[in-house]
């Protein structure tokens, strides 16, 4: 590769986040998901690029509310999961679990995280180390379980469990200070996990961003993704049961 894509991310609507991603050898720009037209365009005006493409991640207003809009302003090309693709406006093409997309000389693999909403797609880019994953994973949680069941999810979760642990998370949503709360109270005894809520308090205070996160850390700390950890399933009494306690942390985030 002669030049690293480059990731441009900029807070949208109340607590997302947009990003767009270009490939300086080609001049091509994607959108990930589109909450905030205007403000995708703005966003890229300021950064001197030409939108191509948008990967939709679901089919949430907050995710592609701005497809018509961006696609009537660029002449993009969208693609978007084929399980929400009938509650998505422009797609062009329909994606699943195996395909892949290109921006420049850069792949992205599509991966099946479905559970927030049964289609939900994340984007791989294994030769930048980054992926796009929505509202699957979060900074220390996980999505709420809309559509989905918990063995589905838990089967989303384990696919990007198996992601290169150096792998950057672009989470959609600021939404780590009130899952360390969670995280704190699921899995009390996990010192990896009281460093980061530490580490995301000060973030906070001085305005950072907790996102990207990477995947390593998640690892340690996320209790959503160790529900196959047998300390944690210990500690909500559910011993050998990865699904079960995967769900039952779902259900008490829910109302926390």
């Amino acid at each position: 590769m002669t030049a690293a894509l480059q990731v441009h991310q900029f807070p949208c609507l109340s607590d997302n986040y947009g990003f767009l991603l270009h490939d300086p050898a080609s001049g091509e720009t994607v959108c990930i998901d589109t909450p905030d037209a205007a403000e995708y365009l703005a966003q890229a005006t300021r950064m001197g690029w030409t939108i191509t493409q948008v990967w939709n991640t679901h089919w949430h207003r907050d995710h592609a509310g701005g497809n018509l809009a961006i696609k009537a302003a660029t002449g993009c090309t969208i693609s978007a999961p084929a399980g929400d693709a009938g509650k998505i406006e422009g797609v062009d093409r329909q994606v699943s679990q195996g395909d892949t997309l290109r921006i420049g000389a850069y792949t992205a693999d599509v991966i099946d995280v479905g559970g927030h909403t049964l289609g939900h797609v994340a984007y791989h880019l294994p030769e930048a180390s980054i992926a796009f994953v929505g509202d699957s994973v979060f900074a220390l949680g996980c999505g709420r379980m809309f559509e989905g069941t918990a063995e589905q999810f838990w089967a989303s979760i384990e696919r990007i469990k198996a992601l290169p642990p150096e792998t950057l998370l672009y989470c959609a949503h600021e939404y780590t200070e009130s899952n360390a709360r969670f995280a704190l109270h699921a899995d009390p005894q996990n010192a990896a996990l009281a460093a980061y809520a530490d580490d995301v308090a000060q973030a906070r205070k001085e305005g950072r961003a907790t996102v990207p996160t990477v995947l390593k850390r998640e690892l340690a700390s996320n209790p959503f993704l160790r529900a196959d950890e047998p300390d944690l399933q210990s500690h909500w009494g559910i011993a050998g049961d990865a699904i079960a306690t995967f769900a039952a942390l779902r259900d008490a985030k829910n109302t926390f």
